[in-house]
C-alpha cells in the first residue's frame, strides 16, 4: 500500500504585489478557477502522484466580526495557499516539484513576503509549510496509479459488454465473470490495459501508525477519570458561553456568492475553501484545539474506507490552524453541488460540524456542544457561505470520478482479481457494472 499525504505552504503576500499575483494566477486557468493541466507555471498534469491541488489567496470577508465581542479588528496579512494531496510523501511530492517546475513557482512566490531572486524554492516551501491539525483522505492508499488504471478497465469492460451484448445477455453471474476474467487476460497480455499490484507498505510506516492508532486510546483510558472530569467542567463552561455567544449569519451577499458559484459545477467534483476565526477566551480554544485532534484522531484510524462519518462524497478535506491559532481554514474536495454537500453535513454528522465549526465567530447556537447549530439550516448556509472564499487555480487529476466511482472501479477490479466467485459474490459484482 501506498499511503497517501498532504502539503501546505503559506506565504503572507506583499501588499503592493496582490493584484499583480492575482492576474499571474488567472494565467494559470482553463476555465474560471479551473487549472490548465499544462499550464506553464505549475503543470499539475505532468505529475502522475498528484489527486488534487489548488493556489487561493485567504482573504477574510468576516475579520471585522471580532467587533461583537468588543476587540477591534485584528490586522492580518493576506496568504497565498498552495496546496495539494499526493501519493507517498509531501517532502518526496515537493522535492519533484521543485526541480520540474522551479521558474513557474518562483514567479508565484516571488509576490510573497521573504522570497528573493536566487531562493531556493523546495527550501521556502518547506520553510512556509503550514501542518494540518486535521486532514482526511477518502480511501487510505488508493493512488492515482490505480485510480487511472481501475478507470481504464471499468471503461475496457464496458465496451466489451457493448460489443458483445447478444454473448452476454443469457450469461449467469458467474459465467460473466469468468468471460470476462478472460477478456482481462488477453488485454493485459496485449498491453492495451495494466493492473498493477499494490506495493508493499514500508515497515516504518506500518510501525508510525500502530504506534499513532493505540498510543492515544491507552493514554484515554489511563487518564479516563481525569479527562471526564475535566470534559464535564470543560462542557459546563462551553454551555455557558453558548448561552451568550453571538450569532452572525446575515443574508449573503450576493455579489461574493456569484462570483465564487461561476467556478462551481463544471465537473461531478468541486473544490470548498473557507476561512474563519476562532471565538475569543481559553474555553473555545481548548475545545477547538481538542476537537481537531479527535476528528484528526478518526481520520487516520477510523474513517479510512470511503465515507466520513457517514459522508461519502468528499474526496480529501483539511483543517489548518493560521495566525498562532487564531484564524482556522478549511478545504475539502467534494462531489455534487455545494447545497448539496452541506445537506449531507448537516444530515449525517452535524454534531461533527458542531464541535468543531461552532468555536468559530458568528456560528449558529449550539446546545451542549453538539446540538441545534447547523440544524438551522438558513443560519448555517449563510454562515457558510460568508466564510467560504474564491479559489483561484483548483486541480483535479481524476475528473469527471465521484468517491463513490472510484470505489465501485475498485471492486470491480477486485471481483476480477479472483480466480472464482459464486452466485452470491458474482451477483453483488456483476451489479457494479
Amino acid at each position: 500500500m501506498t499511503p497517501q499525504a498532504a502539503f501546505f505552504v503559506l506565504a503572507p503576500i506583499r501588499n503592493d504585489k496582490v493584484d499583480e499575483l492575482l492576474a499571474l494566477l488567472e494565467t494559470m486557468n482553463a476555465a474560471p478557477g479551473h487549472a490548465d493541466p499544462h499550464n506553464a507555471l505549475v503543470p499539475f498534469g505532468e505529475f502522475d502522484r498528484l489527486h488534487f491541488a489548488r493556489l487561493c489567496i485567504l482573504r477574510d470577508q468576516t475579520i471585522g466580526d471580532v467587533a461583537a465581542y468588543g476587540l477591534p479588528p485584528p490586522s492580518y496579512p493576506l496568504y497565498l495557499a498552495f496546496l495539494g494531496d499526493v501519493d507517498e510523501s509531501a517532502e518526496t511530492f515537493l522535492t519533484e516539484l521543485a526541480a520540474r517546475a522551479a521558474p513557474g513557482l518562483a514567479r508565484l512566490f516571488s509576490h510573497c513576503e521573504g522570497f528573493e531572486p536566487g531562493t531556493d524554492v523546495f527550501a521556502w516551501m518547506k520553510r512556509h509549510a503550514a501542518p494540518a491539525a486535521a486532514w482526511y483522505a477518502n480511501w487510505k492508499g488508493r493512488t492515482m496509479l490505480q485510480i487511472r488504471e481501475e478507470a481504464a478497465l471499468r471503461e475496457a469492460m464496458e465496451k466489451y459488454l457493448d460489443d458483445n451484448a447478444g454473448a452476454v445477455a443469457w450469461a449467469t453471474p458467474v459465467e460473466l465473470h469468468a468471460m470476462l476474467r478472460h477478456y482481462l487476460s488477453a488485454e493485459i497480455a496485449a498491453a492495451r490495459l495494466t493492473m498493477t499490484p499494490d506495493p508493499p507498505t514500508h515497515l516504518g510506516w506500518w510501525i508510525s501508525n500502530a504506534v499513532a492508532s493505540v498510543a492515544p486510546v491507552l493514554f484515554a483510558v489511563l487518564l479516563s477519570p481525569l479527562l471526564a472530569v475535566l470534559a464535564v467542567v470543560l462542557l459546563v463552561l462551553v454551555r455557558i458561553h453558548e448561552i451568550s455567544d453571538p450569532v452572525i449569519c446575515p443574508d449573503v451577499d450576493r455579489k461574493h456568492r456569484e462570483t465564487i458559484a461561476t467556478t462551481e459545477d463544471r465537473d461531478v467534483t468541486n473544490v470548498f475553501s473557507a476561512l474563519g476565526t476562532l471565538k475569543p477566551g481559553a474555553v473555545r480554544r481548548t475545545v477547538g484545539f481538542f476537537g481537531l485532534l479527535l476528528l484528526n484522531y478518526a481520520c487516520q484510524h477510523v474513517y479510512t474506507r470511503g465515507r466520513l462519518a457517514r459522508v461519502r462524497t468528499i474526496h480529501f478535506a483539511r483543517w489548518v490552524w493560521i495566525d498562532g491559532k487564531r484564524r482556522l481554514a478549511f478545504m475539502s474536495n467534494y462531489d455534487g453541488s455545494l447545497e448539496s454537500y452541506m445537506d449531507d453535513f448537516i444530515n449525517k454528522a452535524g454534531f461533527g460540524l458542531n464541535f468543531v465549526f461552532s468555536n468559530g465567530i458568528g456560528y449558529p447556537k449550539t446546545r451542549w456542544l453538539l446540538a441545534d447549530g447547523c440544524k438551522d439550516e438558513q443560519k448555517f448556509e449563510n454562515f457558510l457561505y460568508r466564510h467560504q472564499i474564491y479559489t483561484q487555480v483548483w486541480y483535479n487529476a481524476h475528473s469527471g470520478y465521484t468517491a463513490v466511482d472510484l470505489q465501485r472501479n475498485a471492486g470491480i477490479r477486485a471481483g476480477l482479481d479472483s480466480r472464482a466467485l459464486n452466485e452470491k459474490q458474482a451477483r453483488a459484482w456483476a451489479a457494479l457494472l
